[in-house]
């Protein structure tokens, strides 16, 4: 009875042992995991010998867009190990026909999975390769269609997987075709400022790096044009998220696309100043402007030095001129320079800056008026 009951166990072990897990042999399993581990442990030297070759084979080229890409497939590179271990492991096993179109379907898109994500990641090196047609297209142009090439491989990946799996994605756009009209009459800002975003960049009215006005909107530098809106950093470093329909819309400045920048001083000197003070002065200036290469010539653009007006305290001169550089820095400097080299020839002149003030004329008529003083003495009381 004992031994009957031994050798039943044993048909059972044996039975469990043979159809285990959805009726795959345990000791194929514990095989097939063996396998994965194995490609698990070397794939780090799988991957540094691939790479090993590809870095060979693109430093014999001068430029540097082939060892971008070979660095960016390198997470592509370290998931085929991956890839290739569940494969092997699947092979191995003894699988029932529902079994076996599943492990296919997985190693498929897997393989799926491992192109697109390598087409997905050389999407910014390719970038850089388009980035050569700068004179046939912006660098924002160039920024937008590597965003739109990832997020076509993006959705080519995700077609391709569900087309794996027997999911008919023609049908799934069919019915999203009618969300996405009651989607779209709910996002009508969200086309207005795509669109407006595609007429910024096609107009070329600014690039990431300009320096821009929209008036009672922002003021600062461009530092990315986004699908639907663009950043822009203002001068105290914080940054202004713009929707691209108020970029589109309104009136915009740029300012690092002057051609130079200019000085407009009015100069008000002392009423007291006599005319040959006021002309040697203006001459003083004018030969200033004109001899220093910081400042664009009259030949070239509007600059002038002129004696304009009479002012209500002053006696204003006019000048009218332009820098070549137009970095705000460098401009700072120069005008600094400008301004002393002003002060030094209105102090050797012998007179001075008039500032605002006004005259009073009192007249009395008739007898003297007696004034009393503004803030008169009390007097001292008597002690009693």
């Amino acid at each position: 009875m004992d031994a009957f009951n031994l050798e039943e166990f044993w048909q059972l072990v044996v039975d469990v042992w043979t159809n285990g897990v959805f009726g795959i042999d345990i000791g194929q399993i514990i095989v097939a995991f063996g396998i994965f581990f194995v490609l698990m442990m070397v794939r780090n030297l799988f991957t540094q010998f691939v790479l090993r070759r590809l870095e060979k084979i693109v430093a014999k080229t001068d430029n540097e867009i082939d060892d971008t890409l070979v660095e960016a497939l390198r997470n592509p590179i370290r998931f085929v190990p991956i890839v290739l271990g569940v494969f092997l492991s699947t092979s191995y096993l003894s699988l029932a026909p529902d079994l076996q179109q599943f492990a296919t379907n997985l190693n498929r898109s897997l393989i799926a999975f491992t192109i697109f994500w390598a087409l997905y990641r050389i999407s910014d090196p390719l970038s850089e390769i388009m980035m050569r047609a700068a004179h046939v297209l912006t660098s924002s142009m160039i920024q937008w269609l590597a965003k739109a090439v990832k997020i076509a491989f993006g959705l080519l990946g995700a077609a391709t997987i569900l087309e794996i799996w027997g999911i008919q994605v023609g049908a799934i756009i069919a019915g999203l075709g009618l969300f996405g009209v009651a989607v779209a009459l709910g996002a009508q800002d969200l086309f207005k400022n795509l669109i407006a975003g595609l007429f910024v960049i096609g107009e070329r009215r600014f690039h990431p790096g300009d320096w821009i006005l929209v008036p009672g909107i922002v003021e600062g530098t461009v530092e990315e044009i986004g699908f639907r809106t663009t950043t822009v950093r203002r001068f105290d470093k914080a940054p202004v998220y713009v929707p691209n329909a108020q970029l589109s819309d309104n009136a915009v400045t740029n300012f690092s696309r002057m051609t130079y920048r200019r000085i407009k001083w009015v100069i008000g000197l002392e009423y007291g100043s006599t005319g040959e003070q006021l002309a040697q002065i203006r001459a003083a200036i004018e030969e200033y402007v004109t001899s220093n290469k910081d400042f664009v010539q009259p030949s070239e653009t509007s600059s002038f030095v002129r004696i304009d007006r009479f002012s209500d305290s002053s006696i204003d001169i006019l000048l009218y001129c332009f820098t070549r550089t137009t970095d705000w820095i460098e401009w700072l400097a120069i005008k600094e320079k400008l301004l002393l080299h002003i002060k030094e020839v209105v102090e050797d002149a012998g007179t001075g800056f008039a500032f605002p003030s006004r005259t009073l004329y009192l007249e009395a008529i008739g007898e003297d008026i007696e004034v009393a003083p503004l803030h008169p003495t009390p007097q001292k009381k008597e002690s009693s």
